[in-house]
C-alpha cells in the first residue's frame, strides 16, 4: 500500500525545506519529492525522535513493568514526538537486573504495533563508581569481571547499550568486549580521569552517559569526563536538557564544542508526562514536586521528567539552530545506538515521522507509515509539570 504525506517543510538532512511530499510503501520512504505541493499542510516535518535513555514514563517504571505500563508508555510517547526508544534499567543486584531486562522485552513484544518502538534495553549500572552513584544503590554496584559481562552478554542481541565506570577493575576490557559483541559502550557514574576516559575510547566506548552528571568534572589542568568528551570526537555526548541537570550557558558550550556530536536524552523517570506526586524509579520512591524536577528522599536528582519535545524546545528557546537541535533527537542518538534506517527522512528509512505546529508541539506523529497520535483526535493531555520550558519558536 502506498501513501503520501505533505508537508510546507521539512527537515532533509543537514537543512529545512520544503514544500515537500514523503511517498511511503510498506513503512518505508519511497520518495521523497521537494518542490510545489497541493495544499500541503503547515508546520515541519521531521523523522520521528529517538530517546536512547529513558527509565520510564506515564506513571511506569521499567524495572517494575508489566503489560499495561508497556502500553502506556509506548502510545503515550508519540505525543512527545519520540517513536523510537530504548528502555534503560539503573542498578540492582545483576541477577534481578537480568530479569528485569527479560520482563521489559516480553512487555514490548506484547505491545508491538501499539505505538512507539522498543530499541532493546540499556544497563545504567551495576558497573559503575560508588564515588559517583547519584541515586543508584552504591551497595548493589560491582566490577564488571568476565563472568559478569558473560551473564549479561546473554541478552544477546537485545542488549544495545550499557553504561559502565572505565577505572574499575576490568573496566577496558569489559569496554572490549561489549563493544566486539555490537553493544554501545558509555562512560558514565564515573569517577574516571580524563586519561582513563580516553582510554576507555581507545577500548571502543562510544558515549558519555548525561554529561557532567555523576562524573569527575570539568577542570582547567585534570579535564575528567567533560574535558575529554568536548573534544574527542569518537564520543556522542548525552545530555539531559531540562534546564535542571544541565545550565543553559553550559549547554550553549557543549553545542558551540560539539553540536554534531550531541545526543539529546530525557533520563525520563515515571514521572515524565505525569503531575506532581510520588513515583518509582529502580524498585524506589521519587518525588516530583512542583519544580518539575524529581528527587530522591535525600533530595538528590532522580532521572527527570523531561520529555524530548521539550527538550528540544528547550535548545532552541537557548539559542542552538533548529537543525542541530533536530538532528541531536534524531539522527544522531540513532546512528550511535547503530540504527542507520532510523531518525532520517531519506529514501529507504523507516517511515517514522512528526508533523510539528508553529509552536513545536508535535501535531501528528507515524510510525513506519501508520498514524499513531493525531493531536486533533486525541484525548486531552496529561496536565505535565513546570520545566523552565521557555515557549517553541516558530521556524
Amino acid at each position: 500500500m502506498s501513501t503520501v504525506l505533505a508537508a510546507e517543510k521539512a527537515l532533509i538532512g543537514r537543512g529545512i525545506t520544503g514544500p515537500v511530499s514523503v511517498r511511503i510503501e510498506d513503512g518505508r520512504i519511497a520518495e521523497v519529492a521537494e518542490g510545489a505541493t497541493a495544499d500541503a499542510p503547515s508546520g515541519l516535518l521531521t523523522p520521528g525522535l529517538v530517546d536512547i535513555q529513558v527509565n520510564g514514563a506515564f506513571g511506569a517504571d521499567f524495572a517494575e513493568i508489566d503489560d499495561e505500563g508497556m502500553r502506556r508508555i509506548v502510545t503515550g510517547l508519540p505525543r512527545t514526538g519520540v517513536t523510537r526508544f530504548l528502555p534503560t534499567l539503573i542498578t540492582a543486584d545483576l541477577g534481578q537486573l537480568l530479569d528485569q531486562a527479560r520482563v521489559v522485552l516480553a512487555a514490548v513484544s506484547t505491545v508491538n504495533g501499539s505505538g512507539a518502538r522498543s530499541l532493546g534495553v540499556h544497563l545504567e549500572g551495576p558497573f559503575l563508581s560508588t564515588k559517583r552513584p547519584g541515586v543508584h544503590d552504591p551497595a548493589l554496584m560491582v566490577a564488571p569481571t568476565p563472568e559478569r559481562i558473560d551473564a549479561v552478554l546473554e541478552l544477546h542481541q537485545a542488549l544495545r547499550m550499557v553504561t559502565l565506570a572505565p577505572e574499575l577493575p576490568g573496566g577496558l576490557e569489559a569496554v572490549r568486549r561489549l563493544t566486539e559483541a555490537g553493544v554501545l559502550v558509555a562512560v558514565g557514574h564515573t569517577d574516571a580521569t580524563g586519561v582513563q576516559t580516553t582510554a576507555a575510547a581507545d577500548a571502543g566506548a562510544g558515549m558519555i552517559t548525561h554529561l557532567f552528571n555523576a562524573q569527575r568534572g570539568l577542570g582547567h589542568r585534570e579535564p575528567g569526563v567533560p574535558g575529554v568528551a568536548l573534544v574527542d570526537e569518537r564520543y556522542t555526548l548525552g545530555l539531559i536538557a531540562d534546564l535542571a541537570h544541565v545550565g543553559a550557558d553550559a549547554c550553549r558550550l557543549v553545542f558551540k564544542a560539539a553540536g554534531d556530536r550531541v545526543a539529546l536524552v530525557t533520563d525520563a523517570v515515571a514521572a515524565a508526562g505525569m503531575p506532581p506526586g510520588v513515583y518509582r524509579l529502580g524498585g524506589a520512591d521519587v518525588l516530583l514536586s512542583d519544580d518539575g524536577v524529581p528527587r530522591s528522599a535525600e533530595g538528590t536528582i532522580a532521572g527527570s521528567a523531561l520529555t524530548l519535545d521539550r527538550a528540544i524546545r528547550n535548545i532552541i528557546s537557548i539559542g542552538v539552530d533548529p537543525v542541530t537541535a533536530f538532528r541531536s533527537a534524531t539522527i544522531i542518538p540513532a546512528d550511535t545506538i547503530g540504527e542507520p534506517t532510523v531518525g532520517r527522512l531519506e529514501v529507504g528509512a523507516l517511515a517514522d515521522l512528526v508533523l510539528w505546529d508553529e509552536t513545536l508541539h508535535p501535531s501528528k506523529v507515524w510510525v513506519e507509515g501508520n498514524l499513531v497520535y493525531d493531536k486533533a483526535t486525541a484525548e486531552p493531555d496529561t496536565p505535565l509539570p513546570p520545566q523552565r520550558e521557555a515557549a517553541g519558536q516558530p521556524i
